[in-house]
């Protein structure tokens, strides 16, 4: 196959590299933009989440700005974060609509991941799998579609305080959940949006809901990623818990960027793997 451009948009946590382009969202906070770039400074970002007392949004990348990721590709597959959160699909599929009309013969494949954080990741490796196999581009999106059925997400929410200023939650229930200790552990639902499954109290409850919800995923071992917010030492003590239980595990642990961090809050976790 020939070369496929690779591009995400940044509610992956991936950081750009020389074979993968990442365009960014941005955050509003008050009426403060931050550019979720490698420039972000995040603890700035926090601290203005942490004082905010109105709802914050969230800006998906402009058509323009996915055509300037375009630029010089034949091929490109583009992945953007679940259009359950963000209009990043409806802005990327745009700009593959212009690009392909004004450069004919390039082909771009847009897939709505469906999800958010380290999910995407998992996805990305086997997308970085098949176009350095012998699959036809033509064969592509079916073979990335299969491959997202056996993917999953969950996370540990250990602030609500962000979800409830933007009307997700009751604000009440968010005060009572910080009082009491209380962690939100959840998943991306079918439609791409956040599903509580559980609410634990206390950080070890959370960590054996998370085992327990893995095996039920039918997680054999495989490799599997820790997104975290400024909380590298739950990452590393549940990377340790899972070890003693899939001893061969290829875990990585990572810091989240802008765009999670605005969903999850500092202290939350995010986990994705596979069931293959």
């Amino acid at each position: 196959m020939d070369k496929v451009k690779l591009i995400i948009d940044s509610g992956s946590n991936d950081r750009m590299n020389d074979d993968l382009t990442v365009v960014p969202l941005t955050m509003t906070i008050a009426g403060q933009d931050f550019v979720d770039d490698e420039n972000l400074d995040l603890d700035s970002f926090i601290a203005s989440m942490e004082k905010n007392t109105e709802e914050g949004k969230t800006s998906c990348p402009s058509i323009s700005q996915w055509l300037n990721a375009l630029k010089g590709s034949e091929l490109a597959i583009i992945m953007t974060i679940t259009s359950g959160l963000s209009g990043s699909f409806s802005s990327a599929f745009q700009a593959k609509q212009i690009y392909e009309k004004d450069h004919p013969g390039s082909h771009v494949l847009v897939v709505d991941s469906r999800t958010a954080g380290p999910e995407i990741s998992v996805i990305l490796r086997e997308i970085k799998r098949l176009v350095n196999s012998k699959t036809r581009f033509v064969d592509l999106e079916q073979k990335i579609s299969d491959y997202k059925t056996h993917t999953h997400l969950l996370v540990v929410l250990k602030s609500l305080h962000n979800l409830a200023l933007n009307g997700r939650i009751n604000m009440a229930v968010a005060k009572v959940a910080k009082v009491l200790n209380i962690d939100v552990v959840g998943t991306a639902s079918d439609e791409g949006k956040l599903e509580p499954l559980s609410k634990v109290r206390g950080i070890k409850r959370a960590f054996k809901e998370i085992l327990k919800l893995m095996a039920e995923m039918k997680y054999k071992g495989g490799r599997l990623i820790i997104d975290h917010c400024k909380n590298e030492k739950d990452a590393q003590t549940l990377k340790e818990k899972i070890l003693a239980s899939y001893p061969q595990a290829e875990i990585v642990i990572r810091s989240m960027r802008g765009l999670c961090t605005f969903y999850a809050e500092e202290g939350s976790l995010m986990i994705g793997f596979d069931d293959l």
